[in-house]
């Protein structure tokens, strides 16, 4: 299949320093380019001239519109519309745009943060996984805020497991929203920060925002609704069923987590580790993935996550040596006794 797209300028910058850009797509998506007089003609698979013609001509759009790509921006851009297929071009532009939720500007600092923001405009389910600081609730609740001022939706659900068992906070003093506050406490401060405690103060009274801990969401239907399910790693594969199947029509979920720092009592599998086997690929369905280059809390924070991840992979590294000299199906035999000799009669 062959297809030609409109370049009637910026096509400097779209083949970048040594036709590194072009090169990206061409080798992303499996397809040949060549330049003719205005236009740009791909050929290839189908499914992958139509992907290489759509960012192409988001591009051509975006550029006939104003927008400037600065070094570097454009590579980052494919890099990620050529490996995601449901990521725009446009959208990861608009996305890295600043925003006015409540009384904050918010823009998105990282590549993932503007895939992050994409994806929850595109999905009504998504998922944001990585280390602390990386902003996957933040961001979350910015977009609740948004949705909710729009009028999009009527009300804003925050969730997240409060304790590993809930009888624990019977030993805490106060009434039951008293007991479960400070585990929530991350939510309220994201809230806090969009709107005047004012305002938070009486959407809260009108139960327009609901803070309340994961064991409350059973039995329910959450219509109208934007969802954030937050600190999910402590969440049961029975909890994340749960929760997943209260979002109803006209709603959007965001669960969020970081899968090592898991807290759980020993011998119960992570929900949020599950889910990702799960539901990975089904349709509507996002997940994005944050790493250590997204931390954007103080530098040493960003310093410990990678920290803690060559620990960890270290660790791994040693306890599967440490498997495999154990093990006798891995044809070791350091562990073994040379055979005695008979004795002389």
């Amino acid at each position: 299949m062959k297809s030609n797209v409109q370049i009637s300028r910026g096509i400097e910058s779209l083949f970048g320093t040594r036709d590194e850009n072009i090169r990206l797509i061409e080798d992303g998506l499996k397809v040949r380019t060549r330049l003719l007089n205005d236009s740009l003609e791909i050929e290839g698979e189908d499914a992958a001239v139509e992907r290489a013609s759509s960012i192409l001509n988001d591009y051509a759009a975006l550029v006939k519109e104003g927008h400037v790509f600065h070094n570097g921006d454009l590579n980052s851009f494919l890099r990620v519309v050529t490996a995601d297929s449901e990521t725009t071009l446009r959208g990861l532009v608009d996305s890295g745009k600043q925003r006015s939720f409540g009384k904050k500007i918010v823009t998105p600092k990282t590549m993932n943060q503007r895939r992050y923001v994409d994806a929850i405009e595109r999905n009504d389910l998504v998922f944001g996984i990585g280390p602390a600081g990386t902003g996957k609730t933040y961001l979350a609740v910015a977009m609740a805020v948004s949705a909710l001022l729009s009028k999009r939706v009527t009300r804003i659900i925050l969730t997240r497991p409060a304790v590993e068992a809930g009888e624990r906070l019977g030993f805490l003093p106060g009434t039951l929203q008293e007991k479960v506050d400070p585990y929530l406490r991350p939510l309220y401060d994201a809230l806090y920060d969009m709107l005047d405690p004012e305002k938070v103060k009486m959407l809260l009274e009108r139960n327009t925002i609901e803070v309340a801990p994961l064991a409350f969401m059973r039995g329910r239907t959450l219509s109208d609704a934007f969802i954030i399910m937050d600190e999910a790693q402590n969440s049961t594969p029975e909890q994340m069923k749960m929760a997943l199947t209260r979002q109803g029509f006209n709603s959007k979920m965001v669960v969020t987590g970081d899968t090592t720092q898991i807290d759980l009592p020993g011998g119960l599998r992570s929900g949020l580790i599950e889910v990702v086997d799960i539901l990975r690929g089904v349709e509507g369905i996002s997940f994005v993935q944050f790493d250590d280059k997204d931390v954007v809390r103080h530098s040493l924070v960003q310093k410990i996550v990678r920290a803690y991840e060559r620990y960890n992979e270290a660790i791994g590294a040693n306890r599967q040596l440490s498997l495999k000299l154990t093990d006798p199906a891995a044809g070791s035999v350091a562990t073994e006794l040379p055979p005695r000799e008979a004795p002389a009669a």
